[in-house]
């Protein structure tokens, strides 16, 4: 398992899918559960500009399954062979080879697929709406991929990754912390986290 964190301004016990929509309602790097191997991002992300009344802000620190060159697809990097043989196999057809260069176009073309549109390669893996993502999602999951990853500075693609996790029931919640953030940048204020007892949380 690794370590990985969460920020949100609403206190929970457990993960909630239909909740996925609610931070920035994007869905850029697909459709699941964002979480970032860097506590300072998950802070940052804490705080809503949809809901800036929201003035708690909390981190959640999060075990999930360890990622394996086969069950993920990683934005900038190719897409590993045996996940291209299953997505061929559960797609019944073959995805072309421009789709298979970095794993945000395999992403992108597969749930255009899924959700029957049709148009140039190019067209398929440039944009895909939150019906698209939301059936990639679903379809890589059920191939047995864990996750959608990407670099946290591209300019660092080897660096710290974000991760959309796309099985709520793999995520365990090991802690919280309420932090403060500072008003002008919503960084993390260092010292100001304190552990919420996650047996208070009703």
């Amino acid at each position: 398992m690794q370590t990985f964190y969460h920020g949100t301004s609403v206190l929970f016990d457990h993960f909630d899918i239909s909740h996925a929509l609610e931070g920035d309602g994007k869905a850029k790097f697909g459709f699941g559960t964002y979480v970032t191997e860097a506590y300072t991002s998950a802070a940052h992300y804490a705080y809503n500009k949809k809901r800036p009344e929201n003035k708690n802000y909390y981190v959640y620190t999060l075990e999930i399954p360890d990622m394996t060159d086969d069950n993920h697809l990683f934005s900038v990097r190719p897409v590993h062979p045996s996940i291209i043989e299953r997505t061929e196999k559960a797609l019944g057809e073959q995805v072309p080879d421009e789709a298979r260069k970095v794993g945000k176009l395999f992403r992108k073309y597969v749930g255009n697929r899924l959700t029957g549109k049709t148009g140039t390669v190019k067209q398929l893996t440039d944009k895909a709406d939150i019906d698209a993502e939301k059936a990639a999602a679903r379809f890589f999951s059920e191939i047995g991929l864990e996750y959608f990853a990407w670099p946290q500075a591209q300019s660092k693609p080897d660096g710290l990754t974000n991760r959309v996790v796309l099985n709520i029931d793999k995520i365990r919640i090991v802690r919280i912390d309420k932090v403060e953030l500072d008003p002008k940048h919503f960084q993390l204020i260092p010292g100001s986290e304190k552990e919420v007892p996650l047996d208070s949380i009703k």
